[in-house]
Protein backbone atom coordinates (compact mmCIF):
# COMPACT_ATOMS: atom_id res chain seq x y z
CA UNK A 1 0.00 0.00 0.00
CA UNK A 2 1.16 3.03 -0.77
CA UNK A 3 2.28 5.75 1.88
CA UNK A 4 0.66 9.10 0.59
CA UNK A 5 1.84 11.32 3.49
CA UNK A 6 5.56 10.21 2.36
CA UNK A 7 4.51 10.75 -1.35
CA UNK A 8 3.24 14.27 -1.39
CA UNK A 9 5.81 15.51 0.43
CA UNK A 10 8.45 15.54 -1.67
CA UNK A 11 6.44 17.60 -4.54
CA UNK A 12 4.68 20.39 -2.43
CA UNK A 13 2.15 22.87 -3.53
CA UNK A 14 1.15 26.62 -1.85
CA UNK A 15 -2.35 26.04 -0.85
CA UNK A 16 -4.85 29.08 -1.34
CA UNK A 17 -8.25 28.55 -0.28
CA UNK A 18 -10.96 30.55 -1.85
CA UNK A 19 -14.86 30.24 -1.63
CA UNK A 20 -16.81 30.93 -5.14
CA UNK A 21 -18.12 34.26 -5.03
CA UNK A 22 -22.01 35.41 -4.25
CA UNK A 23 -23.40 37.06 -8.08
CA UNK A 24 -22.93 40.95 -7.62
CA UNK A 25 -19.73 40.62 -5.41
CA UNK A 26 -16.51 42.27 -6.70
CA UNK A 27 -14.28 39.04 -7.77
CA UNK A 28 -10.71 39.56 -6.37
CA UNK A 29 -8.05 37.69 -8.92
CA UNK A 30 -6.73 34.38 -7.51
CA UNK A 31 -3.13 34.51 -6.21
CA UNK A 32 -0.42 33.18 -8.27
CA UNK A 33 1.14 30.56 -6.51
CA UNK A 34 4.53 31.25 -8.47
CA UNK A 35 4.77 34.76 -6.50
CA UNK A 36 4.00 35.17 -2.45
CA UNK A 37 2.05 38.51 -1.31
CA UNK A 38 4.88 40.89 -1.85
CA UNK A 39 5.24 39.82 -5.63
CA UNK A 40 8.41 37.78 -4.47
CA UNK A 41 9.20 34.61 -6.71
CA UNK A 42 8.93 31.37 -4.98
CA UNK A 43 9.26 27.45 -5.99
CA UNK A 44 5.66 26.45 -7.01
CA UNK A 45 4.55 23.19 -8.69
CA UNK A 46 1.36 21.69 -10.86
CA UNK A 47 -1.62 20.04 -8.78
CA UNK A 48 -1.02 16.12 -8.13
CA UNK A 49 -2.77 14.13 -10.50
CA UNK A 50 -3.29 10.47 -12.02
CA UNK A 51 -1.37 11.71 -15.06
CA UNK A 52 -3.10 8.17 -16.68
CA UNK A 53 -7.11 9.16 -16.35
CA UNK A 54 -8.92 9.39 -19.82
CA UNK A 55 -5.41 8.58 -21.66
CA UNK A 56 -5.13 5.85 -24.51
CA UNK A 57 -3.02 2.73 -23.30
CA UNK A 58 -1.85 0.44 -26.25
CA UNK A 59 -2.71 -3.19 -25.09
CA UNK A 60 -0.37 -5.87 -26.66
CA UNK A 61 -3.56 -8.61 -26.22
CA UNK A 62 -7.04 -7.44 -26.41
CA UNK A 63 -9.95 -10.06 -25.39
CA UNK A 64 -13.51 -9.71 -28.20
CA UNK A 65 -11.68 -9.82 -30.99
CA UNK A 66 -12.26 -11.82 -32.75
CA UNK A 67 -15.37 -12.53 -30.47
CA UNK A 68 -15.87 -15.70 -27.87
CA UNK A 69 -18.72 -16.62 -25.74
CA UNK A 70 -16.90 -14.22 -23.24
CA UNK A 71 -15.38 -11.44 -25.00
CA UNK A 72 -17.23 -9.78 -27.93
CA UNK A 73 -15.69 -5.91 -29.08
CA UNK A 74 -19.14 -5.25 -30.26
CA UNK A 75 -21.40 -6.12 -26.93
CA UNK A 76 -20.94 -3.40 -24.65
CA UNK A 77 -21.57 -6.24 -22.31
CA UNK A 78 -18.71 -8.43 -22.47
CA UNK A 79 -16.41 -5.92 -24.47
CA UNK A 80 -13.03 -5.82 -22.17
CA UNK A 81 -11.05 -2.63 -24.44
CA UNK A 82 -8.04 -1.11 -22.93
CA UNK A 83 -10.10 2.19 -22.73
CA UNK A 84 -11.73 0.54 -19.14
CA UNK A 85 -7.99 1.00 -17.89
CA UNK A 86 -8.14 4.67 -17.47
CA UNK A 87 -11.90 5.57 -17.48
CA UNK A 88 -13.68 6.87 -13.95
CA UNK A 89 -14.30 3.52 -11.65
CA UNK A 90 -16.54 3.48 -9.04
CA UNK A 91 -17.00 0.99 -6.01
CA UNK A 92 -20.26 -0.22 -8.00
CA UNK A 93 -19.15 0.19 -11.57
CA UNK A 94 -15.73 -0.97 -11.91
CA UNK A 95 -15.13 -1.61 -15.86
CA UNK A 96 -12.25 -4.35 -16.39
CA UNK A 97 -9.82 -4.57 -19.63
CA UNK A 98 -9.07 -8.47 -20.26
CA UNK A 99 -6.50 -10.11 -22.26
CA UNK A 100 -7.32 -13.05 -24.32
CA UNK A 101 -6.89 -15.94 -23.01
CA UNK A 102 -4.18 -18.39 -23.85
CA UNK A 103 -3.04 -21.78 -23.11
CA UNK A 104 -1.03 -23.05 -19.99
CA UNK A 105 2.47 -23.39 -22.08
CA UNK A 106 1.81 -20.85 -24.54
CA UNK A 107 4.00 -17.25 -24.72
CA UNK A 108 1.99 -15.06 -21.80
CA UNK A 109 3.93 -12.30 -22.24
CA UNK A 110 1.38 -9.36 -22.33
CA UNK A 111 2.07 -5.67 -22.02
CA UNK A 112 0.05 -1.98 -21.68
CA UNK A 113 1.40 1.02 -22.93
CA UNK A 114 1.00 4.36 -21.73
CA UNK A 115 2.27 7.97 -23.21
CA UNK A 116 1.68 10.57 -20.55
CA UNK A 117 2.26 13.18 -23.45
CA UNK A 118 5.11 15.35 -21.77
CA UNK A 119 7.75 15.00 -19.22
CA UNK A 120 6.02 14.00 -15.49
CA UNK A 121 7.57 13.54 -12.27
CA UNK A 122 6.14 10.44 -11.38
CA UNK A 123 5.57 9.38 -7.90
CA UNK A 124 3.66 5.93 -8.39
CA UNK A 125 2.33 3.48 -10.64
CA UNK A 126 -0.45 1.31 -9.56
CA UNK A 127 -2.99 -1.37 -10.79
CA UNK A 128 -6.05 -3.06 -9.46
CA UNK A 129 -7.00 -6.29 -10.77
CA UNK A 130 -9.94 -7.84 -11.58
CA UNK A 131 -7.99 -11.13 -11.73
CA UNK A 132 -5.61 -12.37 -9.60
CA UNK A 133 -2.22 -10.53 -9.45
CA UNK A 134 0.02 -12.07 -12.12
CA UNK A 135 2.75 -13.96 -10.95
CA UNK A 136 5.36 -11.75 -12.85
CA UNK A 137 5.44 -8.32 -13.66
CA UNK A 138 7.85 -5.61 -14.48
CA UNK A 139 7.07 -1.75 -15.01
CA UNK A 140 9.26 0.37 -16.99
CA UNK A 141 9.82 3.69 -17.86
CA UNK A 142 10.80 5.97 -20.71
CA UNK A 143 12.24 9.67 -20.74
CA UNK A 144 12.00 9.83 -24.54
CA UNK A 145 8.84 9.43 -25.60
CA UNK A 146 9.22 5.47 -25.84
CA UNK A 147 12.38 5.52 -27.91
CA UNK A 148 14.12 4.09 -25.07
CA UNK A 149 12.77 2.34 -22.18
CA UNK A 150 14.49 1.79 -18.62
CA UNK A 151 13.00 -1.35 -15.56
CA UNK A 152 11.70 0.83 -12.67
CA UNK A 153 10.34 -2.26 -10.69
CA UNK A 154 10.19 -6.48 -10.81
CA UNK A 155 7.76 -8.36 -9.13
CA UNK A 156 8.02 -11.91 -9.26
CA UNK A 157 7.87 -15.27 -7.13
CA UNK A 158 11.27 -15.93 -8.70
CA UNK A 159 13.05 -13.10 -8.80
CA UNK A 160 16.61 -14.59 -9.04
CA UNK A 161 15.98 -17.52 -11.99
CA UNK A 162 13.63 -14.64 -13.94
CA UNK A 163 15.30 -11.36 -13.57
CA UNK A 164 18.85 -12.22 -12.39
CA UNK A 165 18.13 -10.20 -8.75
CA UNK A 166 17.34 -11.15 -5.60
CA UNK A 167 13.93 -11.27 -4.18
CA UNK A 168 14.88 -8.64 -0.89
CA UNK A 169 17.66 -5.68 -1.49
CA UNK A 170 18.19 -2.39 -0.15
CA UNK A 171 18.91 0.62 -1.89
CA UNK A 172 21.47 2.93 -1.27
CA UNK A 173 22.86 6.48 -2.47
CA UNK A 174 25.63 4.56 -4.93
CA UNK A 175 22.46 2.69 -6.68
CA UNK A 176 19.25 5.20 -6.06
CA UNK A 177 18.28 4.30 -9.88
CA UNK A 178 18.27 0.72 -9.28
CA UNK A 179 15.11 -1.21 -10.15
CA UNK A 180 14.71 -3.95 -7.34
CA UNK A 181 12.73 -7.05 -7.38
CA UNK A 182 9.98 -8.12 -4.76
CA UNK A 183 8.40 -11.30 -4.35
CA UNK A 184 5.34 -9.50 -1.80
CA UNK A 185 3.01 -9.36 -4.26
CA UNK A 186 2.66 -12.89 -4.70
CA UNK A 187 0.03 -13.60 -2.39
CA UNK A 188 -3.34 -14.73 -4.20
CA UNK A 189 -5.85 -13.19 -1.55
CA UNK A 190 -7.55 -11.39 -2.31
CA UNK A 191 -8.40 -13.63 -5.68
CA UNK A 192 -9.35 -10.93 -7.75
CA UNK A 193 -9.12 -6.94 -6.84
CA UNK A 194 -5.91 -7.44 -5.00
CA UNK A 195 -3.38 -4.55 -6.28
CA UNK A 196 0.25 -3.55 -7.25
CA UNK A 197 1.33 -0.34 -6.22
CA UNK A 198 4.95 1.03 -6.83
CA UNK A 199 5.93 4.09 -5.44
CA UNK A 200 9.25 5.31 -7.21
CA UNK A 201 10.66 7.17 -4.02
CA UNK A 202 10.00 4.90 -1.06
CA UNK A 203 13.11 3.60 0.74
CA UNK A 204 15.21 5.71 -1.75
CA UNK A 205 17.57 7.53 0.90
CA UNK A 206 17.87 10.81 -0.98
CA UNK A 207 13.88 11.11 -1.01
CA UNK A 208 14.43 13.19 2.23
CA UNK A 209 16.31 16.03 0.77
CA UNK A 210 14.90 15.74 -3.04
CA UNK A 211 15.35 19.26 -3.75
CA UNK A 212 19.39 18.41 -3.49
CA UNK A 213 19.14 15.54 -5.51
CA UNK A 214 19.07 15.04 -9.22
CA UNK A 215 19.82 11.56 -9.42
CA UNK A 216 16.03 10.92 -8.07
CA UNK A 217 14.83 14.19 -9.68
CA UNK A 218 15.90 11.96 -12.96
CA UNK A 219 14.66 9.05 -11.56
CA UNK A 220 10.88 9.80 -10.99
CA UNK A 221 10.77 11.77 -14.57
CA UNK A 222 9.13 9.83 -17.16
CA UNK A 223 7.24 10.52 -20.14
CA UNK A 224 5.82 7.01 -20.84
CA UNK A 225 5.28 3.71 -18.31
CA UNK A 226 5.00 0.06 -20.03
CA UNK A 227 3.74 -2.63 -17.56
CA UNK A 228 4.83 -6.06 -18.88
CA UNK A 229 2.82 -9.32 -17.21
CA UNK A 230 5.00 -12.65 -18.21
CA UNK A 231 3.31 -15.42 -15.84
CA UNK A 232 0.10 -15.36 -14.51
CA UNK A 233 -1.21 -17.03 -11.25
CA UNK A 234 -2.79 -20.20 -12.13
CA UNK A 235 -4.86 -20.73 -9.59
CA UNK A 236 -7.98 -19.48 -10.19
CA UNK A 237 -7.31 -17.92 -13.26
CA UNK A 238 -9.40 -19.91 -15.76
CA UNK A 239 -11.21 -19.16 -18.52
CA UNK A 240 -12.53 -22.66 -19.66
CA UNK A 241 -13.72 -22.26 -23.13
CA UNK A 242 -10.58 -22.20 -24.40
CA UNK A 243 -9.63 -24.71 -26.79
CA UNK A 244 -9.28 -28.89 -26.63
CA UNK A 245 -6.00 -27.99 -25.00
CA UNK A 246 -7.89 -27.46 -22.03
CA UNK A 247 -7.81 -24.44 -19.64
CA UNK A 248 -6.76 -20.54 -20.67
CA UNK A 249 -5.24 -17.78 -18.62
CA UNK A 250 -5.75 -14.54 -19.05
CA UNK A 251 -4.97 -10.54 -17.26
CA UNK A 252 -7.53 -8.24 -16.70
CA UNK A 253 -7.15 -5.15 -15.12
CA UNK A 254 -9.80 -2.15 -13.74
CA UNK A 255 -7.65 0.65 -13.32
CA UNK A 256 -4.27 1.85 -14.48
CA UNK A 257 -3.04 5.03 -12.48
CA UNK A 258 0.15 6.76 -12.37
CA UNK A 259 0.09 9.21 -10.10
CA UNK A 260 2.37 12.42 -9.90
CA UNK A 261 3.05 15.94 -11.57
CA UNK A 262 3.33 17.69 -14.28
CA UNK A 263 7.38 18.21 -14.49
CA UNK A 264 8.32 22.07 -14.61
CA UNK A 265 11.20 22.19 -12.34
CA UNK A 266 9.62 24.36 -9.73
CA UNK A 267 8.83 27.03 -12.50
CA UNK A 268 4.85 26.92 -12.79
CA UNK A 269 1.91 26.30 -11.03
CA UNK A 270 -0.53 24.47 -14.24
CA UNK A 271 0.18 22.90 -17.38
CA UNK A 272 -1.62 23.38 -20.35
CA UNK A 273 -2.31 22.36 -23.60
CA UNK A 274 -0.33 24.45 -26.67
CA UNK A 275 -1.45 25.68 -29.78
CA UNK A 276 -0.41 22.27 -31.56
CA UNK A 277 -2.53 20.58 -28.56
CA UNK A 278 0.94 19.41 -27.32
CA UNK A 279 1.11 19.63 -23.05
CA UNK A 280 3.35 22.06 -21.61
CA UNK A 281 4.15 23.59 -18.61
CA UNK A 282 2.82 27.76 -18.06
CA UNK A 283 6.12 28.84 -17.15
CA UNK A 284 6.64 32.06 -14.83
CA UNK A 285 9.99 33.18 -13.49
CA UNK A 286 11.49 34.58 -16.84
CA UNK A 287 12.02 30.65 -17.87
CA UNK A 288 10.02 28.50 -20.99
CA UNK A 289 10.26 25.43 -22.53
CA UNK A 290 7.91 22.43 -22.11
CA UNK A 291 9.44 21.82 -18.85
CA UNK A 292 10.23 25.98 -17.82
CA UNK A 293 13.93 24.17 -19.13
CA UNK A 294 15.29 27.41 -19.45
CA UNK A 295 15.73 30.91 -19.44
CA UNK A 296 13.84 33.62 -21.29
CA UNK A 297 15.68 35.38 -24.77
CA UNK A 298 17.14 38.19 -22.23
CA UNK A 299 17.46 36.83 -19.32
CA UNK A 300 21.03 35.25 -18.83
CA UNK A 301 22.10 37.71 -16.01
CA UNK A 302 22.70 34.30 -14.31
CA UNK A 303 22.72 30.64 -15.14
CA UNK A 304 19.09 28.25 -15.96
CA UNK A 305 18.00 26.63 -11.97
CA UNK A 306 15.66 24.17 -10.86
CA UNK A 307 13.52 26.38 -7.94
CA UNK A 308 13.54 24.56 -4.64
CA UNK A 309 12.10 25.26 -1.28
CA UNK A 310 15.06 27.80 -0.30
CA UNK A 311 15.40 29.60 -3.45
CA UNK A 312 12.78 30.37 -6.69
CA UNK A 313 15.92 30.89 -8.91
CA UNK A 314 14.31 32.87 -11.43
CA UNK A 315 15.82 34.02 -14.15
CA UNK A 316 17.30 37.30 -14.50
CA UNK A 317 17.21 39.97 -17.24
CA UNK A 318 20.64 40.23 -19.01
CA UNK A 319 22.26 43.96 -17.65
CA UNK A 320 23.13 45.73 -20.92
CA UNK A 321 21.94 48.55 -20.10
CA UNK A 322 19.31 48.70 -23.29
CA UNK A 323 22.22 49.08 -25.50
CA UNK A 324 22.19 45.50 -26.87
CA UNK A 325 19.82 43.82 -29.81
CA UNK A 326 21.23 40.32 -27.99
CA UNK A 327 22.98 38.69 -24.93
CA UNK A 328 24.04 35.31 -24.11
CA UNK A 329 25.30 33.11 -21.09
CA UNK A 330 28.94 33.27 -20.73
CA UNK A 331 30.05 30.69 -17.97
CA UNK A 332 33.40 32.07 -17.77
CA UNK A 333 32.43 35.69 -17.32
CA UNK A 334 29.86 34.06 -14.23
CA UNK A 335 32.82 32.62 -12.61
CA UNK A 336 35.36 35.78 -12.82
CA UNK A 337 32.99 38.04 -12.45
CA UNK A 338 31.60 36.75 -9.43
CA UNK A 339 28.34 36.55 -10.72
CA UNK A 340 27.91 38.84 -14.19
CA UNK A 341 26.79 36.15 -16.26
CA UNK A 342 26.29 37.82 -19.69
CA UNK A 343 28.13 39.05 -23.08
CA UNK A 344 25.97 41.76 -24.71
CA UNK A 345 25.69 42.37 -28.56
Amino acid sequence: MLHLLFIFSFFPVPIFSASAPFSGQPQHPVPDPCYDEHGLPRRCVPEFVNAAFGKEVQASSTCGRPATRTCDASDPKKAHPSSYLTDLNSAGNMTCWKSESFPRHSPQNVSLTLSLGKKFEVTYVSLQFCSPRPESVVIFKSMDYGKTWVPYQYYSSQCRRLYGKPSRASVTKQNEQEALCTDGHTDLYPLTGGLIAFSTLDGRPSAQDFDSSPVLQDWVTATDIRVVFSRPHLQGNRDSEVSDEGPGFFYSVGEFQVGGRCKCNGHASRCGKDKEGRLVCDCKHNTEGPECDRCKAFHYDRPWQRANAREANECMACSCNLHARRCRFNMELYKLSGGRAVECA
